[in-house]
C-alpha cells in the first residue's frame, strides 16, 4: 500500500513539474510581454482556455514559439499576426471587428433589441384588445342573436 502511494505521489509531482514553462527572460518587461500575450490567446485545441492556462501539446508549442519570437526581438502584432496567420482569428479572444465578424460582435445586441421590440407589440396589441369593449367588436347581427341568445330562458 505504501509503495502504491509513493507512486502515485510520484507520477503526480511529475504531472505538476510538465505543465510549468521555465523561460529566462531579458529584463521584467519581457516577461510581462510574454505573459500578456500567453494570456490574450486562446488554445487551438482547448478553446475554452488562453494559453497560459492550458496543458495541451499544442499551447506548450505555442508558448515556446512565442518565447523564441520575443529573443527575436519581434513586436507584440508581429507575434500575434503570425499566430492568427496560422490559426486564424480563433486565437484571439477578441477578434477584430471586420465583415466577417460583424455578426458575432453585433448579433447579440440585434437579438437583444429584436426580442424587446417583439414583447412592447405583443404587449400593446393585447392591451389594445383588452381596452375595447365587446360591443364594439360585434356586428350589429351578432349583437342581435346575442341578446336573444341571453333572453332565451331556460325550461
Amino acid at each position: 500500500m505504501r509503495s502504491l502511494v509513493a507512486t502515485l505521489g510520484l507520477l503526480l509531482s511529475l504531472a505538476v513539474h510538465a505543465s510549468i514553462d521555465t523561460y529566462e527572460f531579458r529584463d521584467e518587461a519581457e516577461r510581462e510581454r510574454y505573459r500578456t500575450l500567453t494570456e490574450e490567446l486562446r488554445c487551438p485545441k482547448c478553446q475554452n482556455q488562453n494559453i497560459a492556462d492550458s496543458n495541451a501539446p499544442i499551447a506548450m508549442d505555442l508558448r515556446k514559439e512565442i518565447f523564441r519570437m520575443l529573443e527575436e526581438g519581434q513586436s507584440n502584432e508581429q507575434i500575434v499576426d503570425y499566430l492568427v496567420a496560422r490559426y486564424g482569428d480563433f486565437v484571439r479572444y477578441r477578434p477584430p471587428v471586420t465583415r466577417t465578424t460583424l455578426l458575432l460582435w453585433y448579433g447579440p445586441a440585434a437579438l437583444l433589441v429584436l426580442g424587446f421590440g417583439v414583447l412592447i407589440f405583443v404587449i400593446l396589441r393585447r392591451r389594445r384588445v383588452d381596452s375595447a369593449p365587446a360591443a364594439q367588436t360585434l356586428t350589429e347581427a351578432e349583437r342581435e342573436r346575442l341578446a336573444s341568445l341571453l333572453d332565451k330562458k331556460e325550461p
